[in-house]
C-alpha cells in the first residue's frame, strides 16, 4: 500500500533508502569516471591456472614493440627476476621492479618476515601510484596485485587510490588469483585461466 504525500509535503522515505539512492548515483559516477576518463585499459589475468605472468609480459612486449613504454612491477614473488631476465635487455622499452627484499616469496615467510616485507611491498604500491600520476609508462603491469588484497597487505580503498591516479591513456594489466567484486567492476577485460593438465617438473615454459 503506497502512502501518499500530503501537498508541500516531501514523499516519507526512510534514511536507508535515501543512503541507497545515493549511494547507486554515486557508484554511477565512480563507474563513469573510471571507464571514460581515460582511453586506456583495465586488464585481468586471473585463476589458478598456470601462466598468467607470462600473459601480462607477453601484452607488454607487444606493446613494447608498438613502440609504447611499459613498466612492471611485480609483488609477493620475493626480488628475485622470476624468469624475466630476457626483459633487461629491453630497456628502457620496457622497466622491471620489485621493491621486495627477500629471496623467498611472501607465502614462504614466517610472521614477523611478513611484517617488514609488507612495507616493502607497499612501497611498490606508492611507486606505481607515482608512475600512473606522472604519465611514467603506457602499459602499468601490476603483476601478483591481487594477492595483495588476499593477505591483506591492501584495501579497496587503496585500490581506488591507484585507479584515480591513472592518467588519460595509460593502461593497466593486473594479475593474480582472486579477482574480488571491485576488481570485476573497475576492469574492462577478465581472463581466467585454467590448467587443465601440470605434471610438476616436467615443464618450465609457464611462470
Amino acid at each position: 500500500m503506497h502512502s501518499c504525500a500530503k501537498r508541500g509535503t516531501v514523499p516519507d522515505i526512510t534514511v536507508d533508502v535515501l543512503i541507497k539512492i545515493i549511494g547507486r548515483k554515486k557508484q554511477k559516477e565512480a563507474d563513469k569516471r573510471i571507464f571514460t576518463m581515460n582511453n586506456g585499459r583495465i586488464l585481468v589475468f586471473c585463476g589458478e591456472g598456470r601462466g598468467k605472468t607470462s600473459a601480462a609480459v607477453g601484452q607488454g612486449i607487444k606493446a613494447a614493440d608498438r613502440g609504447k613504454s611499459v613498466v612492471i612491477i611485480q609483488f609477493l614473488k620475493g626480488n628475485t627476476p622470476g624468469g624475466f631476465d630476457i626483459l633487461k635487455k629491453l630497456e628502457p622499452e620496457i622497466k622491471l621492479f620489485s621493491f621486495e627484499k627477500s629471496e623467498r616469496p611472501f607465502e614462504d615467510l614466517n610472521d614477523e618476515e611478513r611484517r617488514e616485507e609488507t612495507e616493502n611491498i607497499r612501497n611498490g604500491v606508492n611507486f606505481a601510484k607515482k608512475v600512473l600520476s606522472t604519465g611514467g609508462c603506457d602499459l602499468l603491469i601490476l603483476d601478483e596485485f591481487l594477492g595483495l588484497f588476499d593477505n591483506d597487505i591492501l584495501t579497496w580503498d587503496d585500490f581506488h587510490e591507484l585507479l584515480e591516479a591513472k592518467g588519460e591513456d595509460v593502461s593497466i594489466i593486473m594479475t593474480g588469483i582472486n579477482a574480488g567484486e571491485e576488481i570485476v567492476r573497475c576492469a574492462g577485460e577478465i581472463t581466467k585461466l585454467e590448467t587443465v593438465k601440470f605434471l610438476k617438473g616436467e615443464s618450465d615454459v609457464s611462470f
